[in-house]
């Protein structure tokens, strides 16, 4: 029996390129560590799926090896601004490569300390996230449109106080106690995506980066939270009112739980002070807060991980 099939969406690269690079301009140096993948995109590209022709295909060894090249030719001022410069090379170099996805994780270091002053060549690395960027080209006529998104991961948060969680619908399977106050806690990650324009002007990437952690956290602190669901929109509220340049910011934000331990039968009280905390299963909350007369743009957010 036959059957007809066609190739659908499609795109190759290399992943997780490690690259480190040292600036040592003066004897105070300074570090930049991302993790890059490269994937390109195009409809001459086909051909190597169909009939196995690599005619077309800029082998994953090479872009590889231009990760490394640029990091020693530009530099790396910003992951964004990074991967916009591989995502223009090779929709420049190859005229075959229509468009492609770009991703990168920062790894942040920081100096340590000898007598009181910040070494100059020797780090430690930065525990409390990890940064996000993509950089995506989509074929539009004869052009490629750019979208940068910026965002962060495993930004572990904790209020002990300060949190309820009551007036949900109960049936005869609900069994979760309503609570006036318990322990809130989530792992965050955050995309934000940029407007086109304001790449266009031109963006302080990295001091975006920190006034938008600093933000969405001040946030979390400050919101008397009746849901995980709404300390969400209110560090989104607070990212989008931080930099006129995003568009919108969407978040996955499992519930990390923590139950009151039962210390009755050891004949001690428990005055919400002893928890265990759970790993799984665990609630998990995502959610996009846009800001108002901003025009869609779901292309940006094509194959990037966690917002599929």
């Amino acid at each position: 029996m036959s059957v007809s099939v066609h190739l659908g969406d499609n795109k190759y690269g290399k992943a997780e390129v490690r690259v480190v690079r040292v600036v040592r301009d003066t004897d105070r140096h300074e570090i930049a560590d991302l993790n890059v993948t490269s994937q390109l995109r195009g409809a001459a590209l086909e051909s190597s799926y169909l009939t196995g022709d690599n005619a077309k295909v800029v082998a994953t060894d090479t872009q590889k090896n231009v990760v490394y090249a640029f990091a020693s030719e530009h530099g790396i001022t910003s992951p964004e601004e990074f991967l916009m410069l591989l995502g223009d090379h090779f929709t420049g170099e190859f005229d075959w490569i229509t468009g492609g996805l770009w991703q990168a994780e920062q790894y942040e270091w920081e100096r340590i300390l000898v007598d009181g002053a910040g070494h100059d060549h020797s780090f430690v690395r930065k525990g409390r996230a990890t940064r996000l960027a993509t950089v995506q080209k989509v074929a539009h006529g004869d052009g490629c449109a750019t979208h940068v998104t910026a965002g962060l991961k495993d930004l572990t948060v904790l209020k002990s106080t300060g949190s309820e969680f009551h007036g949900f619908p109960r049936d005869r399977y609900t069994t979760l106690v309503e609570t006036d106050d318990r322990i809130l806690a989530t792992s965050v990650t955050a995309r934000w995506r940029y407007l086109p324009e304001a790449v266009a002007a031109g963006i302080d990437y990295n001091a975006v980066h920190d006034a938008v952690g600093a933000a969405m956290l001040a946030a979390f602190a400050s919101t008397h939270s009746l849901a995980l669901q709404q300390s969400l929109y209110e560090m989104g509220r607070a990212a989008i009112e931080t930099c006129d340049g995003i568009a919108e910011i969407r978040f996955a934000m499992p519930n990390k739980h923590h139950f009151l331990s039962d210390l009755s039968p050891f004949g001690l009280k428990n005055p919400n002070e002893v928890f265990y905390a759970a790993d799984r299963p665990y609630g998990l909350i995502e959610g996009t807060v846009v800001r108002d007369g901003v025009t869609p743009a779901p292309e940006a957010w094509t194959d990037v991980p966690s917002f599929v």
